[in-house]
This record gives C-alpha cells, sequence and structure tokens, in this order.
C-alpha cells in the first residue's frame, strides 16, 4: 500500500537472503500508475492491506502485472478464490471443519441479530464482511446497534458465534511455502479486547504445534490442490478441543519473519528454487 501507517510488517527480513541468492528487490504500492511490470521476474504480493476498499481496482492492478507476462506469487486466479470469505464454504464442503457460519445481504437489524443469537446459542455473535482485512468492519455483538444497518447496507457479510477461546487461548497461524511447514504462532487479543492483529495491540508468540493443530493445517491446505509460495492457515480451538478453520490467507497475510530466524531465509531458498523450475 502506499502507506503502511501503524501496520507492522516485517517483510524487509528477506530482502537480504534474496540478495545473497541473486535477486534484486524493489518494494512498489499496488496503486502505482505507468509501471513497467515486464521489467521484473517476478512480482510477490505482500502488504497491500487497504484492498479490500477498492478490491476492483486491486484485482486490475494484478491483471496488469499477469498479462505483462512477469510471475505473480500467489497467482491471479488464487486471489480472486481467496478474496471472498465464501470460499470457506467451499472448503467446508470438502469437509474442513470450519467456524460456523452464516452468510447474508439482507438487511441487518435487531430481528436478525436476535435469530443469529438463537441459530448458533450464542450470547456473542461476530459480523464482518466476506470482503475484510485486518478486522476492519468487524463486530462483537451481544445486540443489536442502529449503526449496524447502515455499515452492512452494500456488503455482503458473514455472521459467526463469538469463540471464546479467542480471549481464553488466542488464535494459531500456520505458515508454508510452498506447501511445506515453516513456522507457527499464537495471537492473543490485548485485555478487553478480541481482535488479535497487532494493530489492535494483539500479543504474538512463537510456538510448536501440535500433531493435531498441523493435521488440521494440512487437511485444509490440500484442498487448494497446487503449491502456493506462501500460505498462512488460521485456527481457533472450540470447546470440544478441535481446530475450527478461521481463514485460509492466500493472498497478502503477515508472515512473521520475526519469530522464526530462520523463515527469512527459508522463504527466499522457496522462491529461488520456484522460479528455478520455470
Amino acid at each position: 500500500m502506499d502507506d503502511l501507517g501503524d501496520y507492522v510488517s516485517d517483510d524487509a527480513l528477506a530482502i537480504d537472503p534474496l540478495r545473497k541468492l541473486g535477486w534484486e528487490v524493489e518494494t512498489i504500492s499496488w496503486r502505482e500508475k505507468n509501471i513497467d511490470w515486464g521489467k521484473f521476474a517476478a512480482v510477490v504480493i505482500r502488504t497491500p492491506w487497504d484492498y479490500q476498499n477498492d478490491p476492483d481496482n486491486f484485482l486490475m492492478a494484478l491483471e496488469q502485472i499477469k498479462n505483462s507476462g512477469t510471475r505473480l506469487e500467489n497467482p491471479l486466479e488464487v486471489v480472486r478464490w481467496n478474496l471472498s470469505k465464501t470460499y470457506l464454504r467451499e472448503i467446508e464442503e470438502k469437509g474442513v471443519y470450519i467456524v460456523p457460519t452464516v452468510w447474508g445481504n439482507d438487511l441487518v437489524n435487531e430481528i436478525s441479530v436476535g435469530n443469529w443469537c438463537e441459530k448458533f446459542e450464542a450470547d456473542e455473535i461476530i459480523i464482518k464482511p466476506i470482503i475484510s482485512a485486518t478486522a476492519t468492519h468487524t463486530y462483537r455483538l451481544r445486540e443489536f446497534f442502529p449503526e449496524l444497518t447502515e455499515i452492512f447496507r452494500m456488503r455482503e457479510y458473514m455472521v459467526q458465534p463469538f469463540m471464546r477461546n479467542i480471549v481464553n487461548e488466542g488464535e494459531f497461524s500456520l505458515f508454508y511455502f510452498d506447501g511445506e511447514f515453516s513456522h507457527a504462532i499464537l495471537k492473543t487479543p490485548k485485555a478487553k479486547d478480541f481482535r488479535v492483529q497487532e494493530e489492535w495491540g494483539g500479543i504474538i508468540t512463537a510456538i510448536k504445534p501440535t500433531e493435531k493443530l498441523l493435521t488440521a493445517g494440512k487437511n485444509a491446505l490440500d484442498q487448494i490442490d497446487q503449491n502456493l509460495l506462501y500460505a498462512r492457515v488460521d485456527f481457533v480451538r472450540d470447546e470440544a478441543n478441535e481446530f475450527a478453520l478461521m481463514e485460509l490467507e492466500l493472498i497478502e497475510p503477515a508472515l512473521y519473519f520475526r519469530m522464526n530466524k530462520d523463515s527469512p531465509k527459508r522463504f527466499a531458498e522457496v522462491f529461488t528454487k520456484r522460479m528455478n523450475e520455470l
């Protein structure tokens, strides 16, 4: 994006390992005009964390890169599929356990919020747009408030029960390069919040995942049917101790290189291997 502002990114940790393998690296905003994308060997999508505000133009920018003949990581067809969180519905149909979800585009009002709480047998629910990033327009609700109607008037949305373990334990993230597991973290919200992103005060801890968590991650990734340069898989543990998929992040996930000292080098090596296979 043009300006990261308060967002935290550690992508720069991969630049030196890439240079040591012979790559020149430039960082360019996706909103830049008149870029000769054809002069690059590859373009890697990293921190366009404002794309949800302008998804059509974001996709047009990626189309220009693809049409230039330059390799795009991750591929445009994967970005298109992953752009709307309705991909979770497809994954669920293939047998992956996701956080229970209702999909909607009707007017949000007091009756609908009440119906969702009743459906999920939940005191609290989460509502967010199907195209979103960094928890923008994500709300934790005990009851309806009038602003919701206008916020979601022109947005398709998804509704889920609030998973209590988000605050009791945290959100698990597994990172994969070229389909191979790299590292894992646990993201926990600050006191009296539920958002685990760092810009909202979330706390990040490196962890060693259990075999059960790794199995859940592999099962989710297997549904893509191709190895990608990078992927992040997010889970929350339910009350029955099962891992429910929250997100399959394939567009612009933060990769948390700083949480694993070998991960920047591993990323650079995987990128080079993929380029050499062309």
